[in-house]
C-alpha cells in the first residue's frame, strides 16, 4: 500500500516539513511518482516515522544519532520479531555508533586475544556483525576493573544464566505479540521496546535497591 502526503501525515502524526526533511536526510525512502505531481509514499514510511519518534521521545536521540543507527542497516520495520531484535542490537551499539575491528579493540584496551575469547565464551562480551562498538569498549573496561578489584565472577555468571532464560521467554512472548494484528502492530512494537529496554532494568534495579534496604535495616 502507498500513501499520499496528507495520508502519511495523518497516520504518522508528523508535519509535511518534517517528513520532507527526513527524506532529504535519507531516513525515509524517496516517494514513487507514477504521474506528474503525484507522490506516493511506501507504507514502511509510517513505521519508520513512528520508530524515529519513539527513539527521540524515549531515549532523547538526535536526528544525527538516528542517522548513525540507520546507516547501512537497510531498516525494514516489517513487523517481525526478528526486526525487533535487530533494532535492539543497533540501539545497544552505543550512541556514537563507532565500530572497531578486533585488532583495534584489543589495542585500545591493551587486552590480549586469550582474555577476549574468555570473556566471549563466558557470555560477558559480544562481537557484532560490524565488529566491536563503543558499548563493548565500555563493558570491557568494566570487566577489567572487576578483575583488578577481585570481583567474584559468580555474580556475572548469574547475570548470564538469567539473561538466557529471559531471552528465551522474550522470544516466545515477542513473537506471539507481533503476530498478525496489523492494526495494533505499532503499539505492540513499542510495548516490546518498553518492556525490554525500560521495564526490565527498572524491575531488576528496584529489587536490588529493596534487597539492600532490607540488609541495611537488618544491620541497624
Amino acid at each position: 500500500m502507498a500513501y499520499k502526503m496528507k495520508e502519511l501525515m495523518a497516520l504518522s502524526d508528523e508535519s509535511k516539513s518534517t517528513i520532507l526533511y527526513y527524506i532529504k536526510e535519507g531516513l525515509l525512502p524517496e516517494p514513487s511518482k507514477p504521474k506528474p505531481n503525484v507522490h506516493l509514499y511506501d507504507e514502511s514510511c509510517v513505521q519508520i516515522l513512528r520508530f524515529i519518534k519513539y527513539l527521540q521521545h524515549n531515549f532523547s536521540y538526535s536526528i544525527s544519532e538516528i542517522k548513525n543507527i540507520f546507516q547501512d542497516n537497510n531498516f525494514d520495520l516489517d513487523g517481525s520479531f526478528e526486526m525487533m531484535v535487530r533494532s535492539l542490537e543497533l540501539i545497544s551499539g552505543g550512541r556514537d555508533n563507532k565500530w572497531y575491528t578486533q585488532k583495534e579493540f584489543l589495542a585500545l584496551l591493551g587486552m590480549d586475544v586469550k582474555k577476549l575469547k574468555n570473556y566471549q565464551e563466558k557470555g560477558y562480551l559480544f562481537e557484532r556483525a560490524k565488529g566491536f562498538s563503543s558499548k563493548e569498549i565500555e563493558i570491557a573496561e568494566i570487566l577489567e576493573r572487576a578483575e583488578v578489584l577481585g570481583l567474584d565472577y559468580s555474580l556475572l555468571d548469574a547475570y548470564v544464566a538469567d539473561a538466557k532464560v529471559l531471552a528465551q521467554k522474550e522470544n516466545v512472548v515477542g513473537s506471539e505479540l507481533l503476530k498478525d494484528d496489523a492494526e495494533t502492530h505499532n503499539a505492540r512494537y513499542e510495548l516490546l521496546f518498553d518492556l525490554i529496554l525500560t521495564l526490565k532494568p527498572y524491575i531488576f534495579n528496584m529489587h536490588t535497591v529493596q534487597a539492600h534496604q532490607k540488609n541495611i535495616a537488618k544491620d541497624s
